[in-house]
Order: C-alpha cells, then structure tokens, then sequence
C-alpha cells in the first residue's frame, strides 16, 4: 500500500486559536462590528427621534462641526434658522451657554416657542460650545474668545447670509460674562449685548475655581474695570442685564451696571422673581428674543440712515437700548 501524500503546506498551516486570523477570532470581530453598528444605528435613532419629538414651531436646527485652528480641536455648533426669517440679510444672536453646559442646552421648548412669535422679526439663533468652564475668554486651555469672534462669527455670517451690521452677542451666567468680555473686545462687530443672570466677580479672591487661570487672567477680564474706562467699549452698543432676586451673582452685576452708567451707558436692566436656574430662564425667553429683535432691527435702520446721510455712530441717544420690558425701567432700575 502507497503512502499517503503528504498534505500541502496550506492544509497543514493552523492558525493559532488567539490569531486574530483565526475563525473563532474572527467570528468575535465580526459580531463586535456588529454590536457597534447596532449602538451608533440606536444612538443616531435615538437623536433623530429626540428631533423629530421636539417642536421647534417651523424652526430648522442645523448642525455645523467647526475644524478650528485656534482651538486645535472640532467644535460644534448648533444654529437655529426661524421659519420667518428672511432669505438674506438676517440678523444674528450669538447665544454663550453656561457652566457644565454645550450647544444643545438652550434648545427648549420656551426659545423655540418665543422665537415663532417674532415672526419675520426673529433672528438666526447660534448656540456654540464652549467647554465646559472656559469662560469664553482666551486662557490657558485655549483661545475660546477668538474662537468666537475669528473663526465662528465668520463663517456663521457667511453660511447664513448676517447682515454684519445685525450681530448681537449675549448669554446666560458664565455666557453672560463672556458675551460682555467679546463685546468690548471687537465693539464694531456687535450692535448689541446682553447678559442674562452673568457670572460677574468684584475681585479675583471670590472668582469660582476654574473660572480664572489665576489673579492676572481675571485682571485681563475685569469687565467691571474695563466698563469704567473712558471711552466705554460698550458705548455704540445697546446693553442688557437681567437676573433673578435670588441670584448669587446680584453683587457683581448691580457694580458692573454702576461702572457702565458712570462711564455714560445706561443699560436696560432687569430683575425679577427667582434664582439662578432655568425656571427663572426659560420663563424670560419671550423678552430676551423680544429685545433682541427689537434692537436688532433699530440697528439695521441706522446702519441704513448711515450709508445715506454719514452722521458718527450708530444711533442717537434716543430709544439707544430699546423698549423696556416689562419689569424693568428705562432708568435701568428694576422693576417687580
């Protein structure tokens, strides 16, 4: 009897069972592959749904993913375009979140709903990330405020056809400080500015942990300091400043407003009923968007009655920071 041949090199070779070529192996990577398709697929289920449950009253939410160079990172941004506003030459609110917040956290029923009823007076709405305690200002971990003003307002202008002359820039408690320190850092860009409950310090000592780098950060944005300088950066602008009774941070507004009075500002201020949460926020959405609009629009007549008749500045001192809400006084003192 002839032996048998040999068997080729290709039936004899096994693969070790831990070889990643193994079938066993290989089996694993495959259901692994799987595994996680499925979780993306639910995840992505889960934010379409989340979107389509959400009723933004005709309002589109786009999402744009900002390769940022200053940063040195992908930052997102989250922009809501009115289902009245016009085609071109909108206006624009750049939204700051606050502490321990992101781009999706002013997304609530209260914005969108106040936003519809501005009908063709509503403004894009920009909702950026900030971190998590950048304070919107260039510090060590990164340069978030020129971020902001190089990169984002930029290509937020051109994507969405702003009228440079219609840009408002505000935010809510940590937003709010760091929409007053851009503003005074680039006046031209901004016709207006608004801080809603903003994270505001009298000296470096009381700052919170995180919010400064260290005494000399805070000293480069001592926005109460920086309100007393003659001239005020602030005074082309149409200002803003709200915040709640209980609000921990009343000290640090009440002497920023006084610096910005001293120095020929006059602010429409702001308090009423509550502390500083979102109840007390989404309750105000119908103002903040109202002022907004409102100030906007004044500002796009004037940059029109400028290019016509060359008068200096923006505007007169009449009807400067726009109508007082309810609640709150032209003399900038505050009502119930």
């Amino acid at each position: 009897m002839s032996e048998p041949e040999p068997p080729t090199p290709e039936s004899t070779e096994s693969t070790p069972e831990g070889s990643p070529h193994s079938r066993r192996m290989l089996a694993v990577r495959i259901l692994a592959a799987v595994l996680v398709a499925a979780v993306s697929l639910a995840v992505d289920r889960l934010w379409l749904e989340d979107d389509a449950k959400r009723d933004t009253y005709g309002a589109t939410i786009r999402t744009k993913e900002i390769d940022s160079e200053i940063l040195d990172r992908t930052m997102d941004v989250k922009v809501v375009v009115p289902k009245g506003a016009p085609a071109n030459d909108r206006s624009l609110v750049v939204f700051l979140h606050g502490r321990g917040e992101n781009e999706t956290s002013y997304l609530v029923d209260p914005m969108f709903e106040a936003l519809n009823e501005l009908k063709t007076r509503a403004p894009v709405m920009a909702f950026p990330d900030g971190g998590d305690a950048s304070f919107w200002h260039d510090r060590d971990s990164g340069d978030w405020g020129a971020y902001v003003l190089d990169e984002l307002i930029p290509m937020l202008v051109e994507r969405f056809d702003i009228d440079p002359d219609k840009i408002a820039i505000g935010g809510i408690s940590m937003g709010g400080f760091g929409a007053y320190d851009l503003a005074r850092l680039q006046p031209d860009t901004f016709c207006a500015v608004a801080g809603h409950s903003p994270a505001i310090w009298e000296n470096a000592g009381e700052t919170a942990d995180g919010a400064f780098d260290d005494a000399d950060d805070f000293e480069t944005n001592d926005i109460i300091a920086i309100a007393g300088r003659d001239p005020s950066p602030y005074e082309d602008m149409k200002v803003w400043l709200d915040a709640g009774d209980d609000d921990p941070f009343l000290d640090g507004d009440e002497a920023f407003e006084e610096a910005l009075r001293e120095n020929g500002v006059f602010p429409v201020v702001k308090h009423g009923d509550g502390g500083h949460d979102s109840d007390y926020w989404n309750g105000n959405w119908r103002e903040y968007l109202g002022w907004y609009a409102h100030v906007l629009r004044k500002c796009g007549e004037q940059a029109e009655e400028v290019s016509e008749s060359k008068p200096s500045g923006r505007g007169g001192a009449s009807d400067r920071n726009g109508p007082s809400s309810p609640g709150a006084r032209r003399d900038g003192n505050s009502g119930a």
